[in-house]
Parts: structure tokens; sequence; C-alpha cells
């Protein structure tokens, strides 16, 4: 397929999306793992549903979704699977099953002893991007579950994060997790290096007796020296930003418990049985990227706001920025050639009710807006009535306001009853002019538990899946990245040369320029 735009399916689509307008007349809830995903004020009728599913079959989706379950070399670009649902599947797949079941028991048994033994009060996590931003999300979420140890998070090579890190902690009780698919990762080693420096200096002989390795290259986590009982592996068809489900989940674990890492993962495994078995009318992320093609693709929106209503879901919104941006920031579809459609919206947000002292001023009168997803707990862990009425208020009322919008009329109608001047009336009226007509998506969940968090990021994993399915390009690769970090590498390189070494140089005159003036030999 040279073009995406000029295929039958996509023309279809796109005319039955457009020739749809906002209705929230129906209800168009589905129910998924728990969830309810509420997509009655998004864009749907008859028409775009026989468009939808004839795309989905052009695009060949069924397909795709049986290589993603059956561990199929989907990540096309590095020939290899992207098997992420068989770590939270209950019976594993039998063709990774005892390399899984081997790594469970392993983590199982590793935080059963350190219980027993009342081991390491306190964690520090080093880790960056999927290593990181995943459990991040987790114990931030779930600290209400009860935590047994204390975890610090450090993923930033900025000293300051390492530092803060550790102050304050006692070394004695500490234990050090460094979380890295390769274990080349930079931001990790170099916080490491530093741990170990700080181990050493509160007068630990061997500081790497208490550090713990979660990888892909086990290799390398020996070579760097941590004892093979301290390294806990996953696999290269294991993305990074969908690890969370393997190894990587090992804070977590420590942090709050096995039972809560296993709820997230069974909770993950509902959301996948839903992607799986239901039928594309009711199966939530199928519907969802449906909507997101659409409002990205053919309506135009440059972004969609994540609104949370929730204020322990705060690391939600950077962990689906990397879900979303990282995986589907790019331009170049299987057979080559450049996808010829907008893709892959800006994810932005905060949770509400901070957002809409922040932000909701734009979504609610700017010319264009972005669509928002909505998220709410249908019960709140504490006793505080009014509170969480306030909050459901808030969220049922934003939404609504986004969707009816205000008429000229209705503003002019409201001006006129304190201004008596009628010109005065009409200019102040247009100022309170809302659009209206922009597109939402409320997701509920009875509760934040770790089963319903765990399917909440499943049924997010699934809708990014099939939005690259969609737009025909790999969700599973991130080259912009590795190529960042190429050029990183070199540049390290030339700040530590001496200033002679620095007379010539490969890049543009302002790159050139800054490395002369910050190299570490430099006399400017």
């Amino acid at each position: 397929m040279s073009s995406l735009s000029k295929s039958q399916g996509w023309q279809d689509f796109s005319s039955a999306v457009q020739a749809t307008p906002i209705s929230a007349d129906t209800l168009r809830i589905i129910q998924a793992a728990a969830l309810e995903v509420d997509l009655s004020t998004q864009r749907h009728s008859p028409a775009m549903a026989k468009a939808s599913e004839a795309l989905l079959a052009q695009q060949g989706f069924v397909q795709a979704r049986h290589q993603l379950f059956e561990g199929g070399h989907i990540n096309w670009t590095e020939d290899r699977a992207a098997w992420h649902t068989a770590l939270r599947a209950e019976n594993p797949p039998a063709g990774v099953a005892a390399a899984i079941k081997t790594q469970r028991a392993r983590l199982t048994n590793f935080v059963e002893q350190a219980n027993a033994q009342n081991l390491y009060r306190n964690v520090v996590h080093l880790g960056i991007g999927g290593s990181d931003w995943g459990p991040r999300l987790a114990v931030s979420s779930l600290a209400g579950a009860g935590g047994r140890r204390h975890i610090r998070f450090a993923s930033n090579v900025d000293a300051h994060a390492i530092t803060a890190a550790l102050q304050g902690l006692d070394p004695l009780d500490t234990l050090v997790i460094i979380s890295s698919k390769s274990f080349t990762t930079t931001e990790s080693l170099a916080n490491a290096a530093r741990a170990i420096e700080w181990l050493r200096a509160a007068g630990i002989a061997n500081p790497l007796e208490r550090f713990v390795a979660v990888t892909a290259n086990p290799k390398a986590a020996r070579e760097f020296g941590i004892s093979d009982d301290h390294i806990f592996e996953f696999w290269d068809w294991v993305g990074g930003r969908y690890s969370m489900w393997s190894s990587i989940g090992l804070p977590i674990a420590l942090a709050l418990g096995l039972e809560v890492f296993n709820d997230m993962l069974a909770g993950a495994g509902a959301m996948d049985t839903h992607f799986l078995n239901a039928p594309v009318c009711d199966n939530a992320p199928i519907q969802m990227a449906l909507s997101g093609v659409a409002n990205c693709s053919v309506l135009g929106y440059a972004s969609f706001a994540l609104c949370p209503y929730d204020a322990r879901l705060r690391f939600l919104v950077p962990w689906l920025q990397q879900l979303e941006m990282e995986s589907l920031g790019k331009s170049t579809m299987r057979d080559g050639e450049t996808l010829d459609v907008p893709s892959s919206p800006v994810v932005w947000g905060m949770p509400g009710t901070d957002a809409q002292h922040t932000f909701f001023q734009w979504l609610h009168q700017d010319a264009k807006g972005s669509p928002v997803d909505f998220i709410l707990c249908a019960k709140p862990d504490h006793h505080h009535t009014r509170h969480h009425r306030l909050l459901v208020a808030n969220c049922l009322a934003q939404r609504a306001a986004l969707l009816e919008g205000k008429s000229y009329e209705k503003a002019l109608a409201e001006v006129s009853r304190k201004e008596s001047d009628p010109d005065r009336a009409q200019a102040l009226a247009k100022h309170r002019v809302h659009p209206g007509g922009r597109p939402s998506t409320l997701i509920v969940l009875p509760c934040l538990n770790a089963h319903h968090l765990g399917a909440l990021l499943a049924l997010y994993e699934h809708k990014v899946f099939t939005e690259g399915v969609l737009w025909g390009i790999n969700p599973f690769d991130q080259w912009g990245v590795e190529f960042g970090k190429q050029l990183a590498g070199d540049l390290e390189r030339r700040l530590d040369a001496m200033e002679s070494e620095l007379e010539t140089s490969p890049y543009d005159p302002s790159t050139a320029y800054w490395v002369r003036r910050l190299a570490s030999g430099s006399s400017a």
C-alpha cells in the first residue's frame, strides 16, 4: 500500500467520520474488565461502524492481533515479538512459559525472603523511560494499599535526582535496583555509580552486594559486578515501555507486596481477554483507537488531553505520553512509504481539578481545542463524602460543558440580566460563547486498586497497538530515541576533550560553539 489516504477503506472511513456529528443522545458505554468506557461523546453512527470494520479488515487487524498474542514478529523493524501479553497470562504460552514462570518464581522468592528477614527498609530504583514510569505510576497510585518499604525513584541523569533519592536514607538498610533492558543505559549506570560511592562512603566494603539488576542483558549485569542471585531477567521480546509486567515490576512487589503486583497482572490479563475476544462494536481498546484515529487523522486534532480525576494518578500522564508518543511518533509505514495522513497526537494533561485551573480555559474556548480522556473512580478510598462528590461533579460538569457549549443567545440572556446597556451586553456576550461539540471519553473504574489499574494500563496499551495497525506503523520500535542517544555519546566525549581537540567539529555552528564553550578542557 503506497498511500493510506487513497485506499478505499480509508476514504470510506474518512467520509463517514466527517458525515457524523457528535451526539450524546444515545448512550454508548462498553464494559471492559470491570471498567466502564463511555464513548457517548465521540462520533458514532451505523455508517462509521461499518466503515471502521472495513478499515480494520483492510489494515489486517485480526492477523496483527493474532501475532501480538501468539508471539509473531509484530515488531518487524527489529524482527522480534512484542509479547508483553504473555507476561500477565495466567497460563503463559508454551514457547515462553518456562522462562516466565522461572523469573516469576525467582522474584517471588526474593521478595518473600526479604520480607521474612525484614531486609531493606528503603529501596532506591534506578531506571528511565519504560523501566521507570510503570513502577513509579503503580507505587504512587497504589500507596494507599499499604507499603512495606519506602521507595524512591531516580531516573534523570541530573545529579540532583540521585542526590535527592539518596538523601536521608540509611545506607545499611537500603537496596538499590538498576532496571535497564540493555544494561547500557547512560542515565541508570551513571546514577548507579553515584549510589556505589554513597554506599562505600558509609563504610560498606562491597556495595554491589546491595544491588539488584533487572535486565534483558544478564551478562552485562554480571560484568558490572552483580551476583547471579540478584539478577532478574526479561527478554528482548518485551518492549521497554511494556515491561512493567515482567521483573521490572520488582519494586512494586517490594514496596506494596506480591499480592498487589499479582493483582495488577490479573487486571491486565482480564483486559487482554476482553481485547482478544470482544466483538469490534463492544471492544473498548478498538473503539477508543478508532475514535483517536478519527479525531487526529480526519478531524485534525493535533493533541489530546488526559485528565484523571484522581490525584493518585498524577503519573498516568507521563506514562501515557511515553506509551503513545514513543510508540506512534513515526511516519513510515511497513512498506517503507511515508504515511500520508496526520498521526500520533501530542498527549498532555494533569489530574483534575488542578487541570481546570490550568488549561481548561483553552479546551473550552480555543478555536479548535482538543479531545479529552476523563478518568474517574466510582468509589474513593476515603470517607470524605463531600470531597468525592465535588470531584465527580466537576468531572461530569467539564465533560458536559465541552459537549454542550454555550450559544451566543444563551450568553446574551445571561449577561443582559446584569447589564442594562444593550450594546455592552452584546459585546460581553461574545466573550462567553463556548463552541461545544468537543469530543471526549469517560473511563470509570469501580475504585482504584491494583486489578483495575492493571486493566486501565492494558486498555491503553491495546488502544495504541490498534492505532498502529490502522496507521500501518510499528508501535514497538523507537529509532528516534536511539539516534539521540548516539549523538549524546559522541558529544559527551567531546565535552571531556582538551581544547586543542575541539578545533574541528562535524556539528552545526551552534552545537559546535556550545561544545567548545562548555567543554571541561576549555579555558573559556
